[in-house]
């Protein structure tokens, strides 16, 4: 099978680096499918979820945005932040999705929009991504 370098890094630390099967991240402009020997690529991320494929696993991160380059067969990911689905407190990032909805909502005149719509989208990818890990442990348990 083959396979392809990731490295997924935040200013303040290398969050995952292993070779891979696939990634599929949220571009801007959509979902990016990566596989090795993917042509040269540079895109910007949108908040969301980033799915890594190794071997019969899948990995799930939630980012807040940043940047996605292919190049000789290496991904790298410059993310804003990035948290593995079994590091997000699910209680606190629902709080958090609560509380953006509630500015967004808000009919306050000195609230930034821009800002508050982003962090509204920051914690909904973080509940999503957390959501999703559980339910498929859960399914796993099962079988």
């Amino acid at each position: 099978m083959s396979i392809m370098r990731l490295e997924i890094v935040t200013a303040e630390k290398i969050i995952y680096s292993d070779e891979v099967s696939s990634v599929v991240a949220p571009g801007t402009a959509g979902q990016l499918g990566i596989l090795p020997n993917h042509a040269p690529l540079l895109t910007s991320l949108k908040p969301g979820e980033l799915r890594i494929l190794k071997e019969d696993k899948e990995v799930n991160i939630a980012v807040s945005g940043g940047f996605l380059e292919v190049l000789q067969n290496v991904v790298t990911v410059l993310a804003d932040t990035a948290e593995r689905a079994e590091d997000i407190d699910v209680e606190r990032a629902q709080d958090a999705l609560k509380r953006a909805q509630d500015k967004v909502n808000s009919s306050d005149s000195d609230l930034d929009l821009e800002r508050a719509i982003q962090s509204l989208k920051r914690s909904q990818a973080r509940v999503y991504v957390s959501k999703r890990k559980r339910s498929s442990a859960s399914r796993t348990k099962v079988k």
